[in-house]
């Protein structure tokens, strides 16, 4: 379906991932502008701006036409440029702890905030009217409808997200993503990739006739802040490093292993934490104002007929 589209572009964007030195040695931290990665980055935010323009000229009114959506996915698309292309991209190469900020990134910010956007609708008008045809013909084929309403379950997105996390921060998968960039991709494609589904659920299926999946968008949010909060504990109160090949660039920018593990796992464990409690109240809070409420009968008017 056109909601798959997005996750099409997640490998090319998670790929670029490995570490550079100056002349001195020491761990390069300036902009890293691998090209994949720029050029899907650029180009998500021309269909992005083309269809949205189209839409905009043709006189079209709607939901997903709303400039709060926009500006949801352009501080997504920004996000996604910040942890990918930015000194945060080379820093996250030398310290755990930015490896772990780019992470959430990923996956708190940028990927709800591209949920939020709406660009499968978007996308899709930047095409010429030939290919928008062709495109919702394949959308509509079983062979695309049916993997991706099984993907979007609340249940299995969840399950795949949670598996992306501990999986991915097992030391002997996690030693493997730093030492070769195509698994360090995988790694980081695995993440984004999850996190859109799980964000899907919570913000892209409810609709007001979807109550039922309100009570599931805050189940998962509350699990995954739970689950994520206990790994976030694991590796802030671990007596030792969980990740050797972390420590010889963490000693080169004069930082101890062990505090910058914590600093990590800390950040996982009370921003991330928040991010998915502070969502869980938002949709609590849609949940509640969509409620219709009681009839209460109006009192008998005095002498009234």
């Amino acid at each position: 379906m056109l909601k798959a589209l997005p996750f099409l572009i997640v490998p090319c964007l998670a790929w670029g991932h490995e570490v550079t030195a100056d002349a001195s040695g020491a761990p390069y931290l300036g902009w890293t502008f691998e090209p994949w990665v720029v050029v899907l980055l650029v180009l998500t935010l021309a269909l992005y701006l083309t269809g949205y323009a189209r839409l905009r000229l043709r006189g079209a009114r709607g939901h997903a036409l709303r400039r709060w959506r926009l500006a949801a996915f352009i501080g997504g698309w920004v996000t996604l440029t910040v942890a990918l292309v930015s000194p945060l991209h080379a820093l996250s190469e030398a310290l755990f702890s930015a490896h772990m900020l780019q992470h959430e990134l990923l996956m708190l910010v940028a990927a709800p905030l591209l949920v939020i956007g709406r660009p499968l609708a978007i996308f899709v008008w930047a095409f010429p009217s030939n290919a928008r045809l062709r495109i919702g013909a394949a959308t509509r084929s079983g062979w695309l409808r049916h993997p991706w309403r099984w993907l979007t379950a609340p249940a299995v997105a969840w399950v795949l997200h949670a598996a992306a996390l501990w999986c991915w921060h097992a030391p002997r998968f996690f030693e493997a993503a730093l030492a070769r960039p195509g698994i360090h991709a995988l790694q980081h494609a695995s993440f984004l990739g999850s996190a859109l589904l799980l964000w899907w659920t919570v913000f892209g299926r409810i609709s007001p006739a979807q109550g039922i999946t309100s009570a599931h968008a805050m189940l998962s949010l509350f699990t995954t802040m739970v689950h994520t909060g206990a790994l976030g504990a694991l590796l802030t109160l671990a007596p030792g490093v969980w990740y050797p090949s972390c420590i010889e660039s963490t000693l080169a920018l004069g930082f101890d292993p062990l505090q910058d593990q914590q600093l990590g796992g800390l950040i996982m464990w009370v921003p991330g934490g928040l991010a998915y409690f502070i969502a869980g109240l938002m949709v609590a809070a849609r949940w509640l104002a969509r409620r219709p409420a009681s009839k209460v009968s109006a009192p008998p008017v005095a002498g009234g007929r």
